[in-house]
């Protein structure tokens, strides 16, 4: 059976320009692509039969080679799209192949090959550090930062152009943003040097953004911080980043937390430790002592009599939130006992007096000093 000819198959006269051989190609591959026609046996013939036709048309030389010589200039090929000179490879088929997928689906997933997409590129992320109290961390807040990123141009309304004019196909690559270069039985493809893969050109860029579609600008954003971040706690703003090239969608900001040590409390997940210097004599006798909370409010702790430096008490739920529920926290008390300095005379003597009335009260020191005799005999034998 003999092969069509190549501009009727892309429905398309001879003679037709990239942008037409183009747009003829669209059109049949979406009226025939196998996906849509599973009802139609014979869609897949011809939806490879066009992607083959296309193929050669798209190419400069293969299209100069197929007007002058018909499909005789490409007999002894191995399927797939012809290549001048009679080889061919699977490359070209799995390269065509792409062609047809991103032609056919890139205009809904937002992104692809084609020229026409390819102008419009998404904006980068954007990171910002922000710094927050321990309180702020327990309450939450709402809070305005300034992010300095870039915007959509208003004068051009990010297509780069100069109000009222339109970007045209990038001759060099006739608005695919890439160029094929032949290296033996490869294909090599790469970005276009000129339009440095965006597919077109600007002949008049906008004098605001130079052709960019965006320029600098520091925005304000009000930003929701929830009850419960930690230091690392990320904070995700969707279209909020650097705005996109051309009227590209917009990136994303991304704001990491970072919690201030506190002077009273530190933290441990959802514990909070609080280290409250207590008397000797408090601590010999007992008694009762106040300490903050975080929350702004205080609580009477009791301490036994007898304590030593280091015992913890528990208050429960005076801790931090937990940042998706689940309640709070809780907050341990942790006793110093203070040695007293600058003593008086009196005090000394009283002092004195006190210790020698009190060497059966004192169970650590007895047990230690007993060990270290025991050590020392043991050392002697």
């Amino acid at each position: 059976m003999s092969k069509r000819d190549y501009y009727e198959v892309l429905g398309v006269k001879k003679g037709a320009s990239a942008d037409e051989i183009k747009k003829g190609y669209r059109k049949k591959a979406k009226e025939l692509h196998p996906d849509r026609n599973a009802d139609n046996p014979e869609a897949e013939a011809q939806f490879k039969e066009a992607n083959e036709a296309y193929d050669v048309l798209k190419d400069a030389d293969k299209k100069a080679a197929y007007d002058r010589f018909g499909h005789a200039a490409f007999e002894g090929g191995m399927g797939g799209g012809p290549r001048p000179g009679g080889f061919q490879g699977q490359g070209d088929f799995a390269s065509a192949f792409s062609d047809v997928f991103d032609d056919l689906f890139g205009d809904f997933m937002g992104g692809g090959r084609g020229g026409g997409r390819q102008r419009a590129t998404r904006g980068s992320d954007l990171r910002y550090n922000l710094r927050v109290t321990l309180e702020e961390a327990y309450s939450g807040l709402q809070k305005t930062i300034n992010v300095p990123t870039s915007v959509t141009c208003e004068e051009c309304s990010g297509s780069g152009a100069e109000s009222g004019a339109e970007p045209t196909t990038c001759p060099t690559c006739s608005g695919m943003g890439k160029v094929r270069a032949q290296q033996g039985f490869f294909t090599v493809e790469r970005t276009c040097p000129t339009c440095h893969g965006m597919g077109q050109m600007i002949k008049n860029p906008c004098k605001a953004c130079h052709g960019a579609g965006r320029v600098e600008k520091e925005r304000a954003l009000s930003v929701n911080i929830p009850a419960g971040v930690e230091t690392g706690t990320r904070i995700r703003l969707a279209g909020e980043g650097e705005a996109g090239m051309r009227g590209g969608p917009a990136g994303d900001l991304y704001i990491f937390i970072n919690v201030a040590d506190h002077a009273i409390f530190e933290r441990d997940g959802v514990s909070l430790h609080c280290r409250v210097p207590v008397s000797m004599t408090a601590a010999a006798m007992g008694g009762d002592i106040e300490v903050p909370t975080i929350d702004g409010g205080r609580s009477r702790v009791k301490i036994p009599a007898g304590s030593q430096s280091g015992r913890q008490m528990r208050l429960r739920g005076k801790g931090m939130p937990a940042l998706r529920g689940g309640g709070y926290g809780d907050m341990y008390i942790e006793l110093a006992v203070e040695t007293p300095v600058n003593l008086t005379s009196k005090q000394k003597e009283l002092l004195r007096e006190f210790e020698g009335l009190s060497a059966e009260n004192n169970p650590e020191s007895s047990g230690f000093f007993s060990k270290v005799k025991h050590f020392w005999d043991g050392m002697k034998g």
